[in-house]
């Protein structure tokens, strides 16, 4: 059975399909997709921790599905910026697990992974699937994916 490890950047996710859907993301509708008739080594929800009760409700839901939520503080600059990102900590948690899997998939449009991709791919030699909205999803994202899933109505939540 093929080993994954799933890496989700929920703001990312979040942002990009309330963008281009006005809905948000399932997350359970993606895991029963994406495990299916396969191993799940590792699964990390990346999140900011703004304290918020309905937030916290939601990261439980994450857990679970099977997520290990990992939490940032978020940050308010004094100008008015915020910071909060998970980059660094995904791309190091990515290169661990590609160690550990058949395949790293990733949940997010950022470009800024593609390099971590490629490196993914021909370092490792291991599968690199990444599900990102099409029009947000940088195309050096999915030009470094071995599979490029769209997200799309199938992996959003039904409106009311």
């Amino acid at each position: 059975m093929e080993k994954i490890s799933i890496l989700v950047d929920v703001q990312n996710v979040y942002y990009t399909t309330r963008h281009a859907y006005g809905r948000n993301f399932d997350y359970n509708r993606f895991w029963a997709d994406v495990t299916e008739n396969r191993q799940v080594v590792n699964a990390y929800a990346y999140a900011v921790e703004r304290g918020d009760e309905k937030q916290r409700q939601f990261q439980n839901i994450l857990r679970a599905i099977g997520f290990e939520v990992k939490l940032k503080p978020f940050i308010q600059r004094a100008d008015g910026s915020a910071k909060g990102d998970w980059d660094v900590g995904i791309t190091i948690d990515a290169l661990d697990a590609a160690a550990k899997s058949d395949v790293v998939v990733l949940v997010s449009g950022d470009g800024d992974f593609a390099i971590l991709g490629d490196k993914i791919r021909r370092s490792f030699n291991k599968g690199f699937e990444v599900y990102g909205v099409p029009k947000l999803t940088a195309k050096a994202l999915i030009d470094s994916a071995s599979v490029f899933k769209s997200i799309d109505d199938s992996l959003l939540l039904k409106t009311k």
